[in-house]
């Protein structure tokens, strides 16, 4: 699988993670925002608290998406220094999850159905990590929404399950007090919930999303299906400090402080990794190139802004004298506010991608309103301005995409399909054999084949007599 390593500063991710404590089985409860943009999740006086990934020294985002419409995801995990077993455990669930979906690909068998990962954390503070993987689809019988959270206890250097935070002399208690709670929700019945609980290790594997809520208390999420009809979507218990402290385990207990009072940084143990530099270019002045005059291009990047690949680009640019177009991932805006603020003081211009790379032409005109005015926010949040144009992600636009949001769409001309072909020299070549004046140029700032091509890109069509342009300075100037 290929791979790419994204290390934020600022994640928002579970800000919008909230459910009540009586809330009954829906399909929009915490969590699906993530992977499914979907509005209208309950609201509580106590959701999780947000956590700012920035005071995490070394984090990395394992992130990949594939470009190909009828085969597809997108899935993306945390790698954080010295909580490898969890990144381990996450990469393995990822892997097996994507192995699965793209088999169903070469068989034919998705039926239009895509694959999506995201990611959000739920506790980084002390030495205690908390992360929830949030899955969407993936085709085949069974496939919807899941959920898994992830744990590492810095002090005994272990991965932990979710049911690890609940000590094992108080389980009984524990799924007593669950049963109860969801007993008469709609969706339910005694005989549903005498199945779901009879098999203890059955339903072990099923209590694998818990957080701690704001004031200490914990919630717990349900996949639809696990405890009631599947139509009526997932769960939510959510038991108050009071009741569910006592049966805490030790490492429960400390999870449980450090989501209440965060401590100001995480220390898992780890030595520290160096961050790399954001590029400081500033563009000299506003672009005055008269593309009706000479040859224009408009080199566009998808899927940033990633540390590594993106930091070098910037330079690559800057050292030829042109400009380009990003069109930016919400969840790795967030993560990079500093690149995507070096990006626009370069002179270039940032678009709207979606927030977790969704095939918008899947989702209701509110989703896709989430995912694209949720992205604006970021970027607008990083740099002072909102974003004026987007490209949906795989290229897909429909109606409902077009009525959900004002931002101008941009497709492409020339696709390099550099995510098919991982060298740097066919990809250059391409370019420069096929190119042609007034080309919007599609590839990727998350590939290092992609960014490695960039410079022979720039010196080969220079030398042609091309001007590298932002698409908005090649549409007005056309």
């Amino acid at each position: 699988m290929r791979t790419h390593r994204l290390i934020p500063s600022l994640l928002l991710l579970g800000s919008l993670s909230m459910a009540t404590a009586c809330s009954s089985g829906s399909s929009g409860t915490a969590g699906d925002e993530t992977a499914a943009a979907r509005p209208g999740s309950s609201a509580t006086a106590s959701p999780v608290r947000p956590v700012d990934p920035s005071k995490i020294k070394g984090l990395e985002i394992v992130s990949d998406n594939s470009e190909n419409a009828s085969c597809a995801w997108a899935t993306s995990y945390p790698d954080v220094p010295g909580a490898t077993a969890a990144a381990d455990a996450m990469k393995k669930d990822v892997e097996t999850r994507l192995a699965a979906f793209r088999e169903l690909c070469a068989d034919g068998d998705v039926g239009g159905a895509e694959l999506n990962i995201s990611h959000e954390f739920l506790v980084a503070s002390g030495d205690v990590l908390g992360v929830r993987l949030t899955t969407l689809g993936g085709g085949g019988a069974g496939s919807g929404l899941a959920r898994r959270t992830y744990w590492y206890d810095g002090g005994a250097g272990a991965y932990r399950t979710a049911l690890d935070l609940i000590d094992t002399g108080s389980r009984d208690a524990f799924l007593a007090a669950l049963r109860t709670r969801l007993k008469g929700r709609d969706g339910t019945d005694e005989q549903t919930l005498e199945q779901a609980f009879a098999d203890r290790s059955v339903l072990a594997g099923e209590l694998d999303d818990m957080a701690f809520t704001a004031d200490g208390g914990l919630r717990v999420t349900f996949d639809p299906g696990a405890v009631g009809a599947v139509p009526a979507g997932s769960y939510v218990v959510t038991l108050p400090k009071e009741t569910v402290t006592p049966w805490l385990s030790a490492f429960g207990r400390r999870a449980q402080r450090q989501s209440v009072s965060p401590a100001g940084s995480l220390d898992l143990g780890a030595t520290a990794t160096p961050t790399p530099a954001v590029p400081t270019h500033t563009a000299s002045g506003d672009d005055d190139t008269d593309c009706k005059k000479v040859k224009c291009v408009a080199l566009t990047f998808d899927d940033g802004p990633s540390a590594t690949y993106t930091a070098n680009l910037l330079r690559y640019l800057a050292q030829n004298h042109a400009r380009a177009t990003f069109f930016t991932v919400g969840q790795n805006v967030v993560a990079h506010p500093a690149l995507v603020r070096a990006e626009v003081r370069a002179g270039n211009e940032v678009g709207n991608h979606s927030y977790s790379h969704p095939d918008l032409t899947k989702l209701s005109s509110e989703q896709v309103a989430y995912q694209l005015n949720r992205t604006s926010a970021a970027i607008k949040a990083a740099t002072g301005t909102a974003p004026a144009l987007y490209r949906p992600p795989y290229g897909a636009i429909n109606s409902t995409v077009r009525r959900a949001t004002h931002l101008s769409p941009v497709l492409w001309t020339l696709d390099t399909e550099d995510w098919k072909y991982p060298d740097a020299t066919k990809v250059a070549q391409f370019v420069v054999s096929k190119v042609k004046r007034n080309d919007v140029v599609l590839m990727h700032d998350i590939h290092p084949t992609s960014v490695a091509a960039v410079p022979e890109i720039l010196r080969a069509l220079t030398a042609k007599g091309y001007h590298f342009v932002t698409v908005s300075h090649l549409r007005a100037t056309m």
